[in-house]
């Protein structure tokens, strides 16, 4: 197939989640014959930060303007056998009225930031890559969060079809390897800061480490507040580019997960980061929310902590049990949730269209190929 997609970066990985994950998407659809023509806004932050330049097996196209590009999209889409527009496109509303016109192809919406999308919504905010007509127009609609949200997409947003399309890793990029000293912790955590996790880093971060004063916790990330409430024993990596990932985790003892607010109220809603750090074989302790169950077990491959009582528990188990919890998360991980996996999931979705698709309600295991 030709998939023809409208995004909001896949040349930058810096300070969005869009790109590692369709990097990751592209490779493995294009391992499958299929070839890609993305669609980005060369925006001046992402222009200046840019990781990649090509996509291999197929075309990144890099644009100034939507009127100067339109007559490529068109061109694009007349032999397209799918056109896709993301949220946070940037010219989202324009690139979906042009999709929607397009005869041939599969029309598809994936909203890789469906808790986003409907807090604005309820707020009243505008969403810059929603038309004011919904999502009805589409033939298939993806989001990276299942559960309700599906729901919601219909009947709040007028999608037909929809479907969870969830986060992956892809293996090749993200595993173990070596060790590197200045990354070795006993417990790190690696995310921008953001204010809506504070409360759960002070409990399961910054608490514990007060708790083992003799133990060192490591930080990854940017926008940290001069305020941030560091300990003695708590040391700081600023900005971790991807390609360090892979040496961070391997590098933890123990690492921390800790969901986005919107994201765990929703539910439904993996981390494309939880994904890297088991692929890398890093035992991961995290927080919890509805519908985790159904992407790992707590307890056997992965460990759950909401109190400081619960984190500290995790630091003290011995080296033997973290490596037996960290080898179950790998296994788990590599199983159903690599690139490889979403490929063949999103094949099966895009055959799908033309017949009803199966009840979304939300199991990872239903998304098997």
């Amino acid at each position: 197939m030709k998939i023809v997609i409208f995004g909001l970066t896949i040349s930058s990985s810096w300070g969005n989640g869009h790109a590692t994950l369709w990097r990751g998407l592209c490779r493995s659809l294009a391992k499958r014959g299929h070839r890609i023509v993305f669609f980005e806004k060369d925006a001046p932050y992402y222009a200046s930060n840019r990781d990649l330049v090509e996509i291999p097996g197929g075309d990144l196209v890099l644009y100034e303007d939507w009127n100067g590009v339109r007559a490529r999209a068109e061109k694009e889409l007349v032999d397209a056998d799918v056109a896709l527009v993301t949220s946070y496109c940037p010219d989202g509303v324009a690139a979906g009225d042009l999709l929607l016109s397009t005869p041939r192809a599969i029309r598809a919406f994936y909203d890789l930031d469906t808790p986003v999308t409907f807090s604005r919504l309820d707020a009243g905010d505008p969403i810059s890559y929603i038309g004011s007509c919904g999502l009805g127009g589409y033939d298939l609609v993806l989001s990276y969060t299942g559960g309700r949200a599906l729901e919601r997409l219909r009947t709040d947003l007028g999608a037909r079809h929809v479907a969870p399309l969830y986060g992956h890793v892809d293996p090749d990029v993200h595993r173990p390897v070596e060790t590197v000293e200045h990354y070795v912790s006993d417990l790190s955590y690696l995310g921008t800061y953001a204010s809506d996790r504070q409360g759960t880093l002070q409990r399961l971060f910054i608490d514990p480490a007060a708790c083992r004063p003799d133990r060192r916790f490591l930080i990854g990330g940017a926008q940290y507040p001069a305020d941030f409430p560091w300990q003695p024993n708590v040391h700081f990596v600023q900005h971790l580019p991807p390609s360090e990932h892979p040496a961070f985790f391997s590098s933890s003892r123990l690492t921390l997960n800790v969901t986005r607010q919107a994201m765990a109220e929703m539910g439904w809603c993996p981390s494309g980061r939880l994904f890297e750090a088991a692929a890398c074989g890093a035992p991961i302790l995290s927080d919890r929310w509805e519908g985790f169950d159904s992407f790992f077990e707590p307890g056997k491959d992965i460990l759950i902590a909401e109190s400081t009582a619960d984190a500290v528990a995790a630091l003290d188990l011995t080296d033997a049990e973290l490596a037996r919890i960290a080898k179950a998360g790998r296994e788990r991980v590599l199983a159903e949730h690599t690139s490889d996996h979403r490929a063949k999931q999103l094949e099966i979705l895009l055959e799908g269209t033309t017949s009803p698709l199966p009840s979304p309600g939300g199991s990872a295991a239903m998304m098997e190929a």
